[in-house]
C-alpha cells in the first residue's frame, strides 16, 4: 500500500516537473533488521523517487555498509541524507533528517529536494553574508514531532543555513523515535534547535534570530 496518496502523488509530479533543475539523490540508512520507521522511511524515500526522472534513491544498510555511513556522517537511523547531482557529482549540503519525516515534515522534504535541485537556499543577503564570515563547524539538530505544526519552519531554516556553508551541518530529528537525545537535550517540546551542543533555540523563530543564535554558539 503505497503512503502517499494518488492525489498527492500527481500533484507533486507536476510540482517537480516544474521546479527541479539538477538532479537530486535520496540517500538512505536502514539495516537488514529494521528498526522502528526504517521501513515506512525507505517507502517514502522509494515513493518521491517514483514521481521525477530527476530524483533517484539510494539505499544502504547502517550494519554492513560502514564506509558509507561514515562517509555521511550517519550515527543513527533510519537516516536520509538529500544530495544535489550535477554531471555525476554530488554536492552535499549536509542536510539530514534523523527519523521517518511523516506528517509535517514531509513537506519539509519536498521543499528541500527543491532547493537543493536549484542549489540556493533563498536566505536574505545579509544573512547569507554573515553566514560566508563562519569559520568554525556548526551542527544544528532540530527536534520535532510528526503533528508539529511549526517544526517544518524550524528545520528548514536549518536546512538552508546549511546550504550556505559547508561548515554547517543541519539535522532533523525525530525527539520521539530518539528519546535518549531528547533526553540529553532536555527537549521539553518542539521544535526545539540545538546549536554545537551548548547553545538552544526554542520554537520556530526568524531568520535574524537564529542567525544570532548561530553566532552565539560560535562565539561560545
Amino acid at each position: 500500500m503505497s503512503l502517499i496518496s494518488e492525489q498527492d502523488a500527481e500533484f507533486l509530479k507536476n510540482e517537480f516537473a516544474e521546479n527541479l533543475d539538477a538532479s537530486v539523490k535520496l540517500v538512505m540508512f536502514t539495516q537488514a533488521n529494521e528498526c522502528q520507521y526504517c521501513s515506512e522511511t525507505r517507502q517514502i524515500v522509494e515513493e518521491i523517487a517514483a514521481l521525477s526522472p530527476k530524483i533517484t534513491s539510494e539505499i544502504f544498510d547502517f550494519e554492513v555498509d560502514k564506509a558509507e555511513a561514515e562517509a555521511y556522517a550517519i550515527e543513527k537511523i533510519p537516516a536520509i541524507a538529500v544530495v544535489r547531482m550535477v554531471d555525476g557529482e554530488e554536492r552535499d549540503y549536509g542536510i539530514r533528517f534523523f527519523g521517518i519525516p511523516s506528517g509535517y515534515e514531509f513537506t519539509t522534504v519536498i521543499e528541500d529536494i527543491v532547493d537543493v535541485s536549484k542549489g540556493e537556499s533563498g536566505l536574505q543577503p545579509q544573512t547569507k553574508e554573515a553566514i560566508a564570515a563562519v569559520t568554525e563547524p556548526v551542527h544544528l539538530q532540530v527536534f520535532v514531532t510528526p503533528t508539529c505544526p511549526y517544526c517544518t519552519q524550524a528545520v528548514r531554516l536549518a536546512h538552508k543555513l546549511a546550504m550556505e556553508s559547508d561548515l554547517i551541518k543541519a539535522d532533523m530529528v525525530e525527539a520521539i523515535e530518539f528519546p535518549h537525545l531528547s533526553n540529553k537535550y532536555h527537549v521539553h517540546g518542539v521544535p526545539r534547535t540545538v546549536i554545537n551542543e551548548t547553545v538552544h533555540q526554542e520554537g520556530a523563530v526568524p531568520e535574524p534570530l537564529l542567525l544570532a543564535k548561530l553566532q552565539e554558539a560560535v562565539k561560545a
